[in-house]
């Protein structure tokens, strides 16, 4: 091979080699931007679900009659999820509202009743779905 080319194809070589570089690079870059927002879109969900649900838990202790459209929040965040989340998220969330509709077929609560209930801990039913979402978002890193 005559020595003039030797030059020019190392200069070819390098060009490649930088473009491949650049492009890896800026596919990983795009890659951590969607997970990102894939990210913050499940913790915004999982933000309204955590209010909603709250909400709808503390009224089911006090009341026997839910109000609907606020069932059908809930049920709709549920949906939600079910396009975003993994099955694990989606069957603790379900539990939770299986957890307030049933409360609200329960006696209700009166003030001394709520009291010992916040301060035994015992429900929280919120615990078992926050601790999954947490680790779903942990695994999106």
């Amino acid at each position: 091979m005559n020595s003039v080319f030797i030059p020019a194809f190392s200069a070819l070589a390098g060009s490649a080699i930088g473009g491949l570089t650049s492009l890896a690079s800026a596919h990983h870059q795009d890659r951590a931007r969607r997970l990102s927002g894939e990210k913050s879109r499940r913790q915004k969900l999982y933000k309204q679900f955590i209010n909603e649900a709250s909400k709808l838990y503390a009224d089911a202790l006090v009341h026997d009659k839910a109000e609907v459209s606020a069932l059908v929040s809930v049920y709709a965040l549920v949906s939600r999820m079910r396009v975003l989340s993994t099955a694990a998220v989606i069957e603790k969330a379900e539990a939770v509202v299986l957890l307030i509709l049933d409360t609200y077929s329960i006696p209700n609560k009166n003030f001394s009743d709520l009291r010992d209930l916040m301060s035994s801990d015992a429900v929280n039913p919120l615990r078992a779905f926050s601790e999954q979402c947490r680790a779903e978002l942990q695994a999106l890193n």
